[in-house]
Formats: structure tokens, C-alpha cells, sequence
């Protein structure tokens, strides 16, 4: 089966969000629907407000969305986006 390698910005909902509570609960929400995330990074915006660009592991049978509709189900989450979309090749 080809993987597709998902870069998804998460935009919390405020600069007061706990990154490390919300990192923890977009690990469980990938494990929940089977997949695997290949790294999240930190990505300042503005006053304050951070991003993660998550960079998941996602098979190319599967609709991406339900992973964004997921992550949007998050309480800190404002908004979740999939930012590059790449085929995995090895």
C-alpha cells in the first residue's frame, strides 16, 4: 500500500494553550485512528501564538479529511489544515 507523508498546521485556539497537553492529544488522536505521526514542530506566528505542522504518516487508500475533521475535534484546537501533501517513496 502507498503512504503519503500529511504536513497539517494546528492553529490553538490562543497563546495560553498547554503545546505539550496538545501534542499528547493529537498522538492519541492518530493512534485512535491507526496511523503514525513522523515528527510535530513548533512554528511561531505572531503575538504569542504558535503553531504545530504535524508531518503524519497517512495511506494513500484513506481520505485525508477524516484526519483534519479529528484534529478539529480537539477542545485547544482552532483550526487544522493540511499544508503539503507528498507521496512516500523506499
Amino acid at each position: 500500500m502507498a503512504m503519503n507523508a500529511l504536513k497539517i498546521r494546528i492553529m490553538p485556539k490562543s497563546p495560553q494553550v498547554d503545546l505539550t497537553k496538545l501534542e499528547n492529544e493529537l498522538k492519541t488522536c492518530v493512534d485512535k485512528l491507526g496511523e503514525n505521526i513522523h515528527s510535530i514542530e513548533k512554528e511561531p506566528i505572531a503575538f504569542g501564538l504558535v503553531a504545530l505542522n504535524m508531518i503524519v504518516r497517512w495511506p494513500e487508500t484513506k481520505d485525508q479529511s477524516v484526519l483534519e475533521n479529528e484534529i478539529k475535534k480537539i477542545k485547544d484546537v482552532e483550526s487544522a489544515e493540511v499544508i503539503d501533501f507528498r507521496r512516500e517513496f523506499g
